[in-house]
């Protein structure tokens, strides 16, 4: 069975990084209590949850059920804070699902650890089914359960404040060169409009 951190709500759910701009290290991290969960994950990740979790909120809210989505984040319910520490890296966050429980009126974030989350195996193919090909290879694919897994449940109010917090952490980084469009070093860059000389 795999260990699963589930927080259902969480006190506080947040990206956030550690390290300066360049060399930054993303996290989400769940708090209810005293008991912390913190995933690693990639910049690019942040920003397609955040967006991703903004547009089901924006469907929900134009559908019009039972439950109020928020346009925007409540009054009172932005977070700014740091990360919690200490910061123990559970697992590197894979896959990430997203659902919507009716019933609950929250959304439901499951994160899968990076690993080979197939298992192939080489099966034996029987005789005469290709003719005129020497070998042929089937591959019988298997599912791999997780050791561990982290699941927010998050009421509207608290997952549009996690976007606009996951937005604005990922804008925080580098500022782009205004020629080529890549991040910026605080010692400039070999930007390649510049014909190979750095840019500061």
């Amino acid at each position: 069975m795999p260990i699963v951190h589930r927080y259902d709500p969480p006190e506080r759910f947040v990206a956030g990084t550690v390290g300066a701009p360049g060399q930054r290290t993303f996290f989400l991290q769940a708090r209810s209590g005293v008991r912390i969960t913190s995933v690693a994950l990639e910049k690019q990740q942040v920003l397609v949850l955040a967006e991703r979790l903004e547009s089901l909120l924006d469907d929900l809210m134009q559908a019009q059920g039972e439950v109020l989505i928020p346009a925007v984040t409540p009054a009172g319910s932005q977070d700014s804070e740091p990360l919690e520490q200490p910061i123990d890296e559970e697992f590197r966050a894979g896959t990430m699902t997203l659902a919507w429980d009716d019933d609950a009126g929250r959304v439901i974030i499951e994160v899968f650890p990076v690993e080979d989350s197939i298992e192939v195996t080489e099966v034996d193919p029987a005789e005469g089914d290709a003719p005129g090909v020497s070998e042929v290879v089937e591959l019988e694919v298997e599912e791999i359960e997780p050791d561990e897994l982290l699941v927010v449940s998050l009421p509207p109010a608290l997952a549009r404040a996690f976007c606009e917090r996951a937005q604005a952490v990922v804008a925080a980084g580098r500022p782009p060169c205004q020629f080529c469009g890549n991040p910026l070093d605080p010692a400039g860059h070999l930007c390649p409009r510049a014909n190979g000389f750095r840019r500061r």
